[in-house]
């Protein structure tokens, strides 16, 4: 079974719950909090499921917060994560497709809960196509 890291902010938590229970039995989830919707600071709990994801304890990963950006922002810092902001399904599946995106980030004030699980399922079952994007998607890190 896939293993997912899942994390949010206070404005994801409603999200994070729906998208959790939405993969319940077909994927095991590692939530990274927060838990509750009580005001936090999302990189305490973006960092360690990026590292999750980075050093392979999970597979992919699902951020979200308000806009999808500061979760996004947060993740990409990590040297091995491609986070990609995703609002529409397929963006989630060229993430995938051409970026081996390996974590999303989902703004949860500007979509509905119904289009975040399209989103999330599209990313999930969306293989890397490597062949051309190969190439570049080695250039991404740069350190």
């Amino acid at each position: 079974m896939k293993k997912i890291a899942i994390a949010c902010d206070h404005a994801g938590f409603d999200y994070k719950e729906i998208i959790k229970k939405h993969l319940e039995g077909k994927y095991e989830v590692e939530d990274f909090g927060t838990f509750s919707k009580d005001s936090v600071d999302y990189p305490d709990f973006v960092h360690p499921a990026a590292t999750s994801v980075a050093e392979g304890k999970n597979e992919l990963g699902i951020l979200i917060c308000g806009s999808g950006n500061g979760v996004q922002m947060t993740a990409n810092k990590h040297q091995d994560i491609r986070c990609a902001l995703c609002w529409m399904p397929e963006l989630a599946v060229l993430a995938r497709k051409h970026n081996n995106a390996n974590m999303i980030a989902l703004p949860a004030r500007f979509i509905a809960s119904e289009l975040a699980t399209d989103i999330v399922d599209d990313f999930l079952n969306t293989d890397f196509e490597g062949g051309r994007h190969q190439n570049r998607v080695e250039k991404i890190s740069y350190c």
